[in-house]
C-alpha cells in the first residue's frame, strides 16, 4: 500500500506539472522554478523523490528551445513620420537650364572664302582686317570643312548635304530642297550675289572669273530650271550695293567673291582686302545693325582635318559678326558646315535640312548674348 500511495503521488505530482506547463507559457518559466525549489526540498526533507521526477523538473524549469520553423524575411515597417523627416533624403538639384536658342535674326548674310586653313589665315600679318573682325566679334577656333574639293562643301551649305558629289561637276545638278527653298516658302526674301557673274542666272560652268562650282544655287533644279526663279534671286555682284544702298536687303544674302577675290587664286592679302572693302557696307547698314548677322567663312582647308562624324574638309576659320555677338569670343567647340547652315536655319526660324539636323552638327549659338 505504501508503494501504491507512492505511485499516486507521483502520478498526482505528474499531473501537477502537466498542469503547470500551459502556466509556463504564459508567464514564463517561475512556476517551473518553484517547482524545482519544492522538489529539492522534499528531498532535504528526505521524501521519496525519484529520478523521473526530478528530472521532469528540471526540464520545466530550463525548457529545451524548439527550433522556428523557416519564415520568409520580414518586410520592415515603414518609419514613422518623425523618423522618415531626420532621415530624408535630401532634395534633388534642379534640372540644368535649357540650351540657349540661336536668337532670331531679320537678317542673315554668308560670305564664302576659298581653299585656306585655319593658321594661314588668324594670327596672319597677311589678314589685318580678318583678324580685326575676330578681334571685335566671335571666331571659331573648331571649324571644319565637309569634304573635297569645293562644291561639295556649297551643297552642303545650302542644303544640308554633299548628294554624294565628290568633284566639281558641272552638270550634276540635284533636285533637293535647299535654304532658298526653305526662305522662300516662309514668306521671308533672299538673294545670291556671284562676283563676275556675266548675267542673272548665267547657266555657264565659268566666265572670266566668275566659277559655277562656287554658285550652289545653280545646281538645284528648282532654281536653275524656273528662269524668271533664277532671275530675280541668282545675279551679278555689281548689284549688291545697290540694293543695300536702297533698303532693298533680302532676308537671305549670299555672297560669293570671285575667283580671285575669294583667294583661291590670289593671296591671302587680296581676300582681305577685299573683306576690307565690302563688309562695312554690310555692318554699316540698317539690316545689319537692327536684326543682323554676318557669317564669313572658308568652303575648305588644304588638309583632311574634321570633326563630328561626318566633314573632313580641313580646319577653316569661321567668323561670327552680329550686333549680338559676344566681343572677342573665341569657341572651342567642334563645328562645320552642317552646324552652320543649322544656325542660319535656326535664325530664321525654320526647319532643318537634312545632316543640319544631325545632333552631331551643333549650332553656333554660344556666340550670342
Amino acid at each position: 500500500m505504501k508503494l501504491l500511495g507512492l505511485k499516486v503521488a507521483i502520478i498526482v505530482s505528474g499531473a501537477g506539472a502537466v498542469l503547470a506547463v500551459p502556466v509556463v507559457l504564459v508567464l514564463g518559466n517561475t512556476p517551473a522554478k518553484s517547482m524545482v525549489s519544492t522538489i529539492t526540498g522534499r528531498a532535504a526533507a528526505g521524501s521519496n523523490v525519484d529520478a523521473a521526477e526530478w528530472a521532469h523538473g528540471l526540464a520545466l524549469a530550463n525548457p529545451t528551445p524548439t527550433p522556428a520553423a523557416s519564415q520568409p524575411a520580414a518586410t520592415a515597417a515603414p518609419r514613422s513620420p518623425s523618423i522618415a523627416a531626420t532621415h530624408a533624403a535630401p532634395p534633388l538639384p534642379p534640372p540644368p537650364p535649357a540650351s540657349p536658342a540661336v536668337p532670331a535674326f531679320s537678317h542673315v548674310f554668308v560670305i564664302v572664302m576659298e581653299n585656306h586653313e585655319y593658321g594661314s589665315v588668324i594670327g596672319s600679318s597677311a589678314a589685318p582686317y580678318i583678324n580685326s573682325l575676330a578681334s571685335s566679334y566671335g571666331l571659331a577656333t573648331n571649324y571644319y570643312g565637309v569634304s573635297h574639293p569645293s562644291l561639295p562643301n556649297y551643297l552642303a551649305l545650302t542644303a544640308g548635304s554633299t548628294f554624294g558629289i565628290a568633284s566639281d561637276c558641272t552638270t550634276c545638278y540635284v533636285n533637293a530642297t535647299n535654304i532658298a527653298d526653305q526662305v522662300e516658302a516662309s514668306g521671308r526674301s533672299w538673294k545670291a550675289y556671284m562676283e563676275d557673274m556675266p548675267s542673272p542666272c548665267f547657266s555657264g560652268a565659268s566666265a572670266g572669273n566668275y566659277a559655277m562650282k562656287h554658285d550652289p544655287f545653280m545646281y538645284y533644279n528648282d532654281i536653275r530650271n524656273n528662269a524668271a526663279r533664277c532671275a530675280a534671286h541668282v545675279v551679278p555682284f555689281s548689284q549688291f550695293s545697290g540694293d543695300m544702298s536702297s533698303g532693298q536687303v533680302p532676308n537671305f544674302v549670299w555672297i560669293t567673291p570671285n575667283m580671285c577675290n575669294d583667294m583661291h587664286d590670289c593671296a591671302v592679302a587680296t581676300g582681305d582686302g577685299w573683306l576690307r572693302s565690302v563688309v562695312p557696307t554690310i555692318t554699316g547698314s540698317a539690316a545689319f545693325r537692327n536684326g543682323g548677322v554676318l557669317f564669313i567663312t572658308f568652303d575648305e582647308g588644304s588638309s583632311n582635318a574634321g570633326c563630328c562624324g561626318d566633314s573632313w574638309g580641313g580646319h577653316v576659320a569661321t567668323l561670327v559678326i552680329s550686333p549680338r555677338a559676344i566681343p572677342g569670343f573665341r569657341s572651342g567647340v567642334a563645328e562645320n558646315h552642317y552646324g552652320l547652315l543649322r544656325t542660319v536655319e535656326d535664325a530664321l526660324r525654320l526647319g532643318h535640312l537634312n545632316a543640319s539636323g544631325w545632333s552631331s552638327n551643333v549650332p553656333m549659338r554660344e556666340y550670342f548674348h
